[in-house]
């Protein structure tokens, strides 16, 4: 099966985002992907973090996940939903939620964020603790052919998080993302290679990557990394998607030539 990442530089309006989005998603499938994934918050780069909070649904329903569900139908794709907010019953108050949806349209699969970025170098400063809840559960789903793991963004300094996802193993690590030019420029490619090495799977990293109308600046490198680390195709900034073909032959020869999987102790 073949795997696409889009990437977006999101705005803070909706409409404008969502209209993106599923032109980004048709173009992938249009080009024979299988299973499509977008970018942390590809649904909204608001000016501020509560703006987040006005566009928060609640699980299951919403124009969002609607959205979403209907272009997963519409292309006939796998869709690695990115992240909206999901409300928690508390006010003022969302996850940052990744959901998956089925060819048919029906919803596969949802991952809360369970790490939640924090950064401060006296220039830039984020804080999503301040309007986001941590989620607390590791989801994978079988995706096709395909066991897809799934993650957010700030979840990718954190090996533990993967290791979970790795019993049974993975075919699939997804990486939803708006890594700051600043992060991104010093771990994103080292982490993500760091991830397939040690997990022997492919990653699928969807990325914000460009300036953003709130002045925000995202590194993009959307990619999709092999299980040895080889970075088969990465689009460094603007709009478009990245492909590439997930090779059953591949990860069994990474695996059984290196059965590190096997040898894990702890």
């Amino acid at each position: 099966m073949k795997i696409a990442a889009v990437q977006m530089v999101s705005t803070p309006d909706l409409d404008r985002n969502l209209d993106a989005a599923a032109r980004l998603v048709a173009q992938a499938a249009a080009a024979g992907a299988g299973l499509v994934a977008l970018p942390e918050y590809f649904c909204l780069m608001g000016r501020r973090d509560t703006d987040k909070l006005a566009i928060a649904e609640p699980p299951g329903s919403g124009p969002i996940q609607r959205f979403l569900a209907d272009t997963a139908r519409a292309q006939g794709v796998w869709l690695v939903g990115g992240t909206l907010p999901l409300t928690t019953g508390t006010p003022g108050r969302a996850l940052n939620s990744n959901g998956v949806y089925a060819p048919d349209g029906s919803a596969a699969a949802r991952y809360d964020k369970i790490h939640l970025f924090n950064f401060d170098n006296g220039r830039e400063r984020y804080d999503e603790a301040s309007v986001l809840d941590a989620g607390s559960t590791p989801v994978a789903l079988q995706a096709g052919p395909l066991r897809v793991g799934l993650s957010i963004c700030y979840d990718l300094r954190f090996p533990e998080l993967y290791r979970a996802l790795m019993a049974p193993p993975c075919d699939v690590l997804s990486v939803p993302a708006a890594f700051t030019w600043t992060t991104g420029q010093a771990h994103w490619e080292l982490l993500l290679r760091a991830r397939a090495v040690e997990n022997q799977c492919y990653v699928l990293a969807a990325a914000q990557g460009g300036t953003h109308e709130n002045g925000r600046r995202t590194w993009g490198h959307s990619m999709v990394v092999d299980p040895w680390g080889e970075v088969l195709a990465v689009l460094p900034e603007g709009e478009g998607f990245v492909i590439a073909e997930v090779d059953a032959g591949r990860l069994k020869s990474v695996r059984t030539q290196l059965p590190a999987l096997t040898h894990r102790r702890l």
